[in-house]
């Protein structure tokens, strides 16, 4: 029995429902846990292909999950859906125009990677079926990944304490298994409370809190040099305290995102913003708050998933790129800096070629020097083996979170590489539902990983799915 002709053919029979989701939820961009409107279109999806349903995971109105099947191994596919704030734009122009000034985008292809992990999940669906082959399939639809940490509360809650594999994916620039490390990371709020007066009659009667604020980055920046080099520190002002320069400003609120290679390294420096933060509101006689909006762990990785999923992603080969589709590719690389590409060849140990699209597998031994970032898959992987697909679904050096991502979204190109990422994804579960011998292998490598470090969550456990952060 050829199971990866069979598992490829599944994916090419239904693929046509599943690019025209990814549309759908490109259409329809959504923000950190306001996606009512997506997570209605995948759960449409998901009742469609005859899954049996649960929403409201983890208390989170937009996340959900899908499962079919009996007995056997759980594989698990993780699909998120939710877009980032100011990137609207037109589909298929390679210059920034907005649809809707200041509206939303799927600037990180979001709306690819849900749509590409159930189609993979609904493949191998149908794959058990006509096999007639215990094991089940699940479907997790995640909200909230940029900065949301849904998986994280996901987890939390148990909902992947019987999962065997969990495989997701990303859109990026190559074709490669995902080895990169990610970075334990904290949002948190420091909220500081002041006293208003008259900024020119009686400014001495006034304590600032917009100087707090102030103070707080300015000692967070002096801690940089003091920190370890792969740790990183940022943040954004969502409250200055009011219009009025001649108000002494009361309130005011900064969010920060600190980030470390694992979890011990983030407790620290957040302990360290914490006491920075302390110090501000002493010199000015305010009060501050912490408040924990989010945490995700560092990403844990799993040999034996990796290995067989590059055999698997070898044999299948790279998508089927055609003149038309190197040719957008080639008009967003015009838009590009030499520093753009010359970065994510320099992540893969590669030097730059004047490919506008990646026809090629990214061996897994390269020599990289990775891009690193965080994300919440990282705490599915403390609790189940996890592997992860990087698709071609842009030009090469598109930097993510940017206008060219959402320009590229409904393009065919990003929809050949989404297809594909779904048949090695698919792939992949047809391999651990038919050879128990790598899935018990996946599990010993995350048991010794986790041998001396056990999961530990994030998250505080009085911290709910801050389900307003997006309205903050």
């Amino acid at each position: 029995m050829d199971n990866r002709s069979d598992i490829w053919r599944s994916v090419d029979a239904v693929k046509p429902r599943f690019m025209a989701l990814s549309d759908k939820v490109w259409a329809t961009p959504e923000i950190c846990y306001t996606e009512s409107r997506s997570a209605a279109e995948h759960l449409a999806e998901l009742r469609h292909q005859g899954f049996r349903v649960t929403e409201t995971v983890a208390g989170i109105p937009t996340a959900m999950m899908g499962e079919w099947g009996e007995g056997g191994p759980v594989i698990a596919f993780l699909g998120e859906y939710d877009a980032l704030p100011g990137l609207s734009q037109e589909a298929g122009v390679a210059e920034p125009r907005p649809l809707e000034s200041g509206g939303h985008g799927h600037g990180c292809g979001h709306n690819l990677l849900g749509s590409a992990a159930m189609l993979a999940a609904t493949a191998v669906k149908d794959w058990l079926a006509a096999h007639r082959l215990p094991g089940r399939v699940r479907y997790y639809g995640c909200p909230a990944e940029e900065g949301g940490a849904a998986k994280t509360f996901m987890v939390r809650s148990g909902a992947f304490a019987d999962a065997d594999v969990a495989i997701s994916w990303h859109p990026h620039s190559f074709w490669e298994v995902a080895v990169a490390p990610s970075l334990a990371n904290t949002r948190a709020d420091f909220i500081f409370t002041g006293r208003t007066s008259h900024a020119a009659a009686s400014p001495h009667l006034g304590r600032s809190a917009l100087d707090a604020v102030e103070l707080m980055n300015v000692g967070v920046n002096y801690m940089r040099e003091h920190m370890p080099s792969d740790a990183r520190v940022h943040y954004a002002l969502l409250d200055t305290g009011g219009i009025a320069p001649n108000v002494v400003q009361a309130h005011a609120r900064v969010r920060y995102s600190i980030r470390a290679r694992d979890l011990p390294g983030m407790n620290e420096l957040v302990g360290r913003v914490h006491n920075i933060a302390r110090g501000a509101a002493l010199m000015t006689e305010t009060r501050v708050e912490m408040r924990i909006i989010s945490a995700v762990s560092n990403l844990l990785p799993n040999t034996p998933l990796e290995q067989a999923l590059y055999l698997v992603m070898e044999e299948l080969g790279p998508p089927p790129f055609d003149e038309t589709d190197r040719d957008f590719a080639a008009k967003i690389q015009s838009t590009l800096s030499e520093q753009d590409i010359g970065a994510v060849y320099h992540a893969i140990g590669m030097e730059p070629t004047d490919r506008p699209l990646a026809d090629f597998l990214v061996p897994l031994d390269a020599r990289r020097n990775p891009l690193i970032g965080s994300t919440d898959v990282g705490d599915v992987s403390w609790v189940v083996p996890t592997v992860q697909v990087h698709a071609p679904t842009i030009a090469i050096g598109t930097p993510l979170h940017t206008w060219q991502v959402v320009a590229q979204g409904k393009s065919p190109a990003a929809h050949k590489a989404m297809v594909q990422v779904a048949k090695a994804m698919a792939g992949l579960g047809v391999k651990a539902l038919t050879e128990p011998a790598l899935i018990d292998a996946a599990k010993a490598d995350l048991a010794k990983r986790t041998a001396r470090t056990p999961y530990e969550c994030p998250l505080p456990a009085d911290v709910a799915p801050p389900l307003d952060m997006s309205r903050t």
